[in-house]
């Protein structure tokens, strides 16, 4: 299936994962929403739609931000990928969307003063900031600013010596669900958040090219992470990790466990962004990011 030229635009469908992985997996900076799985697993959710800039050109995302929960409109968005479009393109997505979104530092820097000049306004997103993080520091948990998730880890070790990791297989797809599912219940929320995404990755992750690893305690699966090669392969980016309630310990084993699995070939793990969320911003600065990979939004009035 083709994907049409702007200002064309087609829903995102499983028959263009070949399409747009080629294009998508040569970008450097590592965003974690750049990925067909990224933006597939979130279709919906965004009502994600995708163009091409030219015959020859890159990607052009169109999506919308669901309204926010302080009765905060529907807003529309574009994104640009593989790089910045020229003017006659943007002025006219700017007349159809919102604002630009996710725009990566490989687009913004060699734009950024030319539009700036043209009336677009230019801001950091941090909410939507990707944590960086070396794997080797997660695989060994070394040094005192380790210290209280290594003592996590040994923990969950000494109450559950038989532990297991098993690699992600299609076989342990069920246990995996079992897991999300128990998960789900232990949230206590009417809300889905990402569970149906997760669920949907798990069915998927053969045909996505996902990677993970289902972990046992007590001889039952008790939880599971899910990720994917960017970045060139330099980076390993974790999409959903999830566990049962009740395992002492249990997340931060299983990230130091899978971060040990990983090839060497991958310097970096990308966790993804916090969203805004303080919850979220505490557990992932806990684990001492070595950086990020920065995301801008641009307006243009």
């Amino acid at each position: 299936m083709p994907i049409p030229c702007y200002p064309a635009f087609t829903p995102l469908d499983l028959e263009l994962r070949d399409s747009l992985h080629s294009g998508l997996s040569l970008i450097s900076d590592g965003v974690s929403e750049f990925t067909f799985s990224g933006l597939y697993l979130f279709r919906n959710r965004y009502k994600y739609r995708i163009s091409r800039d030219g015959p020859n050109g890159g990607f052009i995302i169109s999506g919308v931000q669901p309204a926010g929960e302080e009765v905060e409109p529907e807003k529309t968005f574009f994104m640009t990928p593989c790089g910045a479009p020229d003017w006659e393109t943007l002025e006219s997505l700017f007349e159809t969307h919102n604002y630009w979104k996710n725009i990566s530092e490989s687009v913004f820097f060699p734009v950024r003063e030319e539009l700036e000049k043209r009336g677009v306004l230019f801001a950091e997103d941090r909410d939507n900031f990707d944590y960086l993080y070396f794997r080797k520091d997660l695989a060994e948990l070394s040094g005192k600013k380790f210290h209280k998730k290594k003592n996590l880890v040994n923990q969950f070790l000494h109450f559950y010596p038989d532990h297991e990791q098993r690699d992600l297989t299609a076989a342990l797809v069920p246990a995996a669900i079992e897991i999300l599912d128990r998960w789900q219940q232990g949230q206590g929320k009417d809300e889905e958040g990402d569970y149906q995404a997760a669920r949907e990755a798990l069915e998927l992750f053969d045909f996505l090219r996902l990677r993970g690893a289902v972990y046992y305690a007590n001889g039952k699966p008790a939880a599971f992470c899910l990720g994917e090669s960017i970045a060139g392969g330099t980076m390993f980016a974790i999409n959903f990790e999830k566990a049962v309630e009740g395992y002492k310990g249990i997340y931060q084993f299983m990230n130091q466990a899978f971060a040990s699995a990983l090839p060497p070939s991958f310097t970096w793990i990308n966790r993804e962004q916090d969203l805004g969320s303080k919850g979220l911003r505490h557990a992932k600065t806990s684990y001492r990011p070595s950086g990020f990979v920065r995301k801008y939004t641009g307006e243009y009035a």
